[in-house]
């Protein structure tokens, strides 16, 4: 069939009419709803000691607004989507310690509190090789809105948990929890617990002493991972600059993931720690460090 084109006495109509307004676009749907949990919640707020304890992976959850990312149940139940153990040893210290304690609410898939926001493992993509179906095609918007909903908002509260303790005249240490895998591909990690620091000796020297001492555990001097020369992170953003006295640990899962285990492994830190800050007073004060360089 032969089209002819339209003659000048009828011309084509335009595919939308000039002569109504354009509609607008739909608002996106908030990313946190009312029935989400907060993105930062503070245990114990009035706590009385001169600590302050935070915990970046301490959930798995993802708002109902982003569905399962598209994943499983099972893959989000791994470490890949939080740090298995750690919230509830986190919970135990801040008992022990009479210490506010601010908990990440919202997947580390989701957005990494503990990342600089230039890297590209913010939002990842892959994670242990599982890839994130619903992180794929993310453009500079979606991650501004994951900033604005879930990272920002945890990083005021600790700064807002760190500045309350400031305005009472006291320097906290500031004591980051996490864990890690009993094996990363394929390779076992012998250690029990890691302490991982940078330019601050005050607290992690004497605690891996103490550790150790123990006689039952290994205790990794920076390892599974290295606190040398890190970016970004919720220690290097809010103790390091600021000259708090500062470490962050780093329990195997298999040891605290279940509620007698995690309650063992706080005893152990507990009384570690609690030597380690009796031992010298002193750590409360105010010292920045030169940051090691990157290894």
């Amino acid at each position: 069939m032969i089209m002819t084109p339209p003659s000048p006495c009828c011309p084509a109509r335009p595919l939308h009419p000039s002569s109504g307004p354009v509609p607008a676009r739909a608002a996106p749907r908030p990313l946190i709803g009312p029935d989400d949990p907060p993105p930062a919640t503070v245990l114990n707020p009035g706590g009385a000691a001169a600590m302050v304890l935070v915990c970046d992976h301490a959930h798995r959850t993802i708002p109902r607004a982003l569905g399962s990312l598209g994943l499983s149940e099972e893959q989000l139940r791994r470490h890949i989507a939080y740090d298995i153990g750690a919230a509830d040893v986190t919970r135990h210290l801040a008992e022990r310690f009479d210490a506010p304690a601010v908990l990440a609410g919202y997947s580390r898939l989701v957005i990494d509190p503990n990342r600089a926001l230039e890297d590209p493992t913010a939002v990842p993509v892959v994670s242990d090789d599982v890839v994130i179906p619903g992180n794929r095609a993310l453009d500079a918007e979606d991650v501004r809105r994951r900033v604005d909903a879930f990272f920002t908002p945890y990083q005021a509260t600790v700064a807002a948990t760190v500045a309350a303790k400031r305005e009472q005249g006291v320097v906290p240490a500031f004591v980051s929890v996490h864990s890690f895998t009993p094996e990363m591909r394929g390779v076992a990690r012998p250690w029990h617990v890691g302490v991982l620091w940078d330019g601050d000796p005050r607290i992690a020297v004497p605690l891996i002493e103490r550790l150790r001492a123990d006689g039952r555990w290994c205790v990794g001097d920076n390892e599974p991972y290295s606190g040398r020369g890190t970016l970004g992170g919720t220690v290097e953003t809010h103790a390091t600059p600021a000259g708090l006295p500062n470490v962050l640990l780093e329990i195997r899962q298999d040891l605290i993931a279940t509620p007698q285990g995690a309650a063992e492994w706080a005893d152990v830190i507990g009384d570690a720690l609690d030597a380690v800050l009796a031992a010298d007073p002193d750590i409360f004060t105010v010292r920045v460090y030169p940051r090691e360089a990157r290894e």
